[in-house]
């Protein structure tokens, strides 16, 4: 660590200084009390709470900051000689640092996208804006009919992430920021850990394919374990994982090195070997078997809400989870769609770049599925992939979903630098690491301030673009309300560039470029 090294070399340096300067002269005096400058600073930054950077990095760390103060310039240098040769688009990673620093996010000059290029979107305003509503938080109700204890979700959530991907500092700053700010957090399938309970926030348990803290010694689902964890108060929803956008197809991964002793017990697998989850399920291989399973985990759960999260690939295999759906007579209360453009702490560059199906197109293929197949009404929809600001949020309710998760972005405001070193454990700020010393930079308390404002911020821009529109509120946004340019002179909204299915079109008469999904599609078999 750079802690310890750092004060020993300073301090080394300082004595040096004043041996030179009894010895030679002047020149040792200087050194020494450079030096001597050099470490209060560093002990500031042991002893400072607000970046952890500065605490694993002291004196180091001050060089990213001054990069960072000085950024606008650069960036100006070379738009001015269009060096990239493509204006500069804002950076979003600006708008959640000062966001969850509770700094204001005006600013200054106009748009600095190109907004005659070939895909640039846009939400359209009305001459009569409304005002924002007052009161809480707008929230979603989740819970179809054979569920018991329904849920009322927030716009904006903390998505999947894992104890074990993330440290514990980080899950409890994260738990805790949702604790404060009244929205809910997602465990991940790492387990539902005591780091996930202290803060108090409401919880998404997610079970995935290696069904971490609910499975027998063999790793199958063990469904007495599963329904004593469920039973916890905490505990608002239960969610079977089938895919991750970043890493479709296959399992997770988490290195040797993260798993430690406390991580190995919370997942029930060894301490220090890889800990690898299947890329398939051992509780169900058809749609009929997986819907029947979903049903299992409510009752499992004592009647909260239970669902799946996927990241969209056949649209066949959709259509024939729908089908087994109908034919049960069973549905989930939820659906999470997770785009591809997802994020992970580790998975192969190829899988991240060119499987799985994008979020607009996938949440849109979720949300015609279940109005073609007349349950919609029944069934809430969740998307996460790269939602970041207000405007992500506004476009996803518009495109089917009824609420968001973030994780990059909740990540971000604890501190998340994007060094990318996830997978090594040497996160430099704490964030994702099992590093128990580079963990303890993260200051709970103050990130998790940083998380509920964060949070807080995002959905009002939310609601106050959706007040712009025109719109009372969520629910009245709509297709129509996002344009997109198709080429240099043609604009069109989502309205017109997708299918929209009526409620109930599939079972009466599917569109043509939905006939034959529909006709192959089969509730007893996902492949073929």
């Amino acid at each position: 660590m750079f802690r310890p090294a750092t004060l020993g070399s300073l301090t080394l340096l300082t004595a040096g200084g004043v041996a030179i300067g009894l010895t030679v002269g002047w020149a040792g005096w200087v050194l020494a009390g450079v030096a001597a400058a050099l470490t209060v600073v560093a002990v500031h930054d042991l002893a400072q709470r607000r970046h952890a950077i500065l605490r694993n990095y002291p004196v180091l760390g001050h060089a990213r900051f001054l990069l960072e103060g000085i950024r606008p310039e650069i960036q100006q240098y070379f738009i001015e000689r269009n060096y990239d040769g493509r204006p500069y688009d804002r950076d979003v990673r600006t708008v959640i640092y000062e966001r969850a620093k509770g700094i204001h996010g005006e600013q200054a000059f106009g748009t600095e996208r190109d907004v005659g290029a070939v895909g640039y979107e846009y939400l359209l305003h009305s001459t009569v804006p409304l005002a924002v509503p007052d009161g809480a938080q707008p929230r979603v109700r989740i819970g179809g009919p054979d569920c018991t204890v329904p849920y009322d979700m927030a716009l904006l959530n903390v998505s999947a992430m894992s104890f074990g991907a993330l440290s514990a500092n980080a899950v409890l700053a994260l738990n805790h920021g949702a604790a404060r700010g009244g929205f809910a957090q997602d465990t991940g399938e790492g387990g539902l850990t005591e780091y996930h309970l202290r803060g108090g926030a409401d919880l998404v348990w997610e079970i995935g394919s290696g069904y971490f803290g609910a499975r027998t010694k063999d790793g199958d689902f063990d469904p007495d374990l599963f329904a004593d964890k469920a039973a916890n108060p905490a505990v608002r929803m239960v969610e079977l994982k089938l895919s991750q956008g970043a890493k479709p197809g296959i399992g997770g991964v988490l290195p040797a090195a993260k798993v430690t002793a406390e991580i190995a017990d919370a997942r029930g697998v060894p301490r220090g070997e890889k800990c690898v989850s299947p890329s398939s399920h051992r509780v169900f291989g058809t749609p009929r078997e997986l819907v029947l399973f979903i049903a299992r985990m409510r009752q499992l759960a004592g009647g909260k809400p239970a669902g799946f999260k996927l990241c969209v690939g056949s649209r066949r295999e959709l259509l024939a989870i729908c089908k087994a759906m109908l034919a049960e007579g069973v549905t989930p209360d939820f659906i999470v769609v997770d785009g591809s453009e997802g994020g992970t702490g580790a998975a192969p560059l190829e899988y991240e770049d060119h499987v799985g199906t994008p979020l607009t197109e996938g949440l849109i293929a979720v949300h015609n599925a279940l109005v073609g197949v007349g349950l919609r009404s029944q069934i809430r929809v969740g998307a996460s992939g790269k939602v970041a600001t207000g405007t992500d949020i506004v476009k996803r309710l518009a495109q089917g979903a009824d609420y968001t998760n973030a994780a990059r972005a909740m990540m971000m405001a604890i501190g998340c630098i994007q060094a990318q070193r996830c997978h090594t454990n040497l996160c430099p700020v704490g964030v994702a690491t099992q590093d128990q010393a580079r963990a303890k930079a993260i200051d709970v308390p103050d990130k998790s301030e940083r998380v509920r404002r964060y949070q807080e911020a995002t959905v009002a821009q939310a609601a106050q673009i959706i007040a712009s529109m025109g719109c009372p509120g969520p629910d009245a946004l709509r297709p129509a309300h996002i344009m997109r340019r198709v080429d240099h002179v043609t604009t069109r909204s989502y309205a017109e560039l997708y299918t929209w299915l009526e409620p109930g079109q599939l079972l009466a008469e599917p569109p043509a470029d939905w006939a034959t999904d529909w006709a192959a599609a089969d509730p007893d078999r996902f492949h073929g």
